[in-house]
């Protein structure tokens, strides 16, 4: 049995379809469910924590359904949301010992292990105003760990944060992994994705449109990435064989299923508007390509052809 097991799970909110029919399995891995804003992420997120009852379908965690013994999934979890969750007029073992005791866990053992798994044992005492960004999402950590949970939420667990930040959460997210535990995150940053998360789940619309390891993902979409940048903006070249990935100013970015067929048509394009190449990269497929593929460009409004995209895969994998 997984870890996190969802049936058609639906959330509706006034006939708008948060979540529609999410089928998936989770077990002892970095799981990173990635998408747009307003794609059913958090909304997903919420009802695995039993913050949120499902409108349809079923959902369970460590065994125990999602609603009908949300005690008991509560009691093996724990979920760190996008928004700081400590106080700042605290110290660090402070603010782990008030959860250690929502938890009814006595003695100060436990408080001063997380706080030395964090590596925050030497700020321990110190008030949380003084902690950095990243000291503070790692107190966060620390907090959701004091009663050895089975299972760990992250909603974009490094948002806001600086590139050395960013690692050091997921060196930490990482070594919990090693020690066996199921770990489900949510997060912008493909790239941070890309390294660690064991598979990944794309999530467009309320719908689960691929599940698969980074590498996997990338194989299936194939081709190539071509950038260009112009000496001025100019309007997109469409032609056969090139998809717009991004296009905005004086750079343009493709997915192609054959660089040199194709870079000539594009180049060729550049030059009637009477602009000219400044720089061109052709680049493996990134995750970041297979999510636009994907996912397309929800904030912008733009439809989504889901068929399409599922035919793409079939073709390709």
């Amino acid at each position: 049995m997984a870890t996190i097991e969802t049936t058609g799970l639906t959330k509706q909110y006034d006939g708008l379809t948060a979540v529609d029919g999410l089928d998936l399995e989770v077990d002892r891995e970095i799981f990173g469910l990635l998408g747009p804003n307003g794609s059913g992420k958090t909304t997903t997120v919420l009802m695995l924590t039993t913050l949120l009852r499902p409108t349809h379908g079923s959902a369970r965690v460590c065994g125990h359904d999602v609603v009908e013994r949300s005690a008991r999934v509560r009691e093996r979890i724990s979920f760190v949301p996008q928004d700081m969750a400590v106080d700042i007029k605290l110290t660090g073992r402070e603010n782990v010992r008030f959860y250690a005791e929502l938890y009814g866990i006595r003695g100060s053992d436990r408080v001063d292990e997380v706080l030395g798994v964090m590596d925050l044992a030497d700020r321990a005492d110190d008030l949380v105003r003084t902690y950095s960004g990243g000291m503070r999402r790692r107190l966060e950590l620390a907090q959701a760990l004091v009663h050895e949970p089975e299972v760990l939420f992250l909603d974009e667990p490094t948002i806001g944060l600086d590139v050395a930040g960013r690692q050091a959460i997921w060196t930490h997210i990482q070594d919990l992994r090693r020690r066996g535990m199921t770990i489900f995150v949510t997060t912008h940053y493909m790239d941070e994705a890309d390294r660690a998360c064991d598979r990944v789940g794309i999530i467009a619309r309320g719908r689960l449109v691929a599940v698969d390891t980074p590498r996997a993902l990338r194989h299936r979409l194939g081709g190539e990435r071509v950038s260009v940048v112009t000496d001025r903006p100019v309007e997109p070249v469409l032609a056969e064989g090139l998809h717009l990935v991004d296009g905005e100013g004086d750079r343009l970015v493709y997915h192609v299923d054959d660089a040199a067929e194709v870079v000539p048509v594009l180049l060729a394009g550049i030059a009637t508007q009477g602009a000219r190449v400044r720089g061109l990269e052709v680049q493996a497929p990134t995750l970041d390509d297979v999510f636009l593929a994907l996912a397309g460009r929800q904030d912008d409004g733009g439809a989504f052809d889901f068929q399409r995209f599922r035919t793409m895969l079939r073709r390709r994998g």
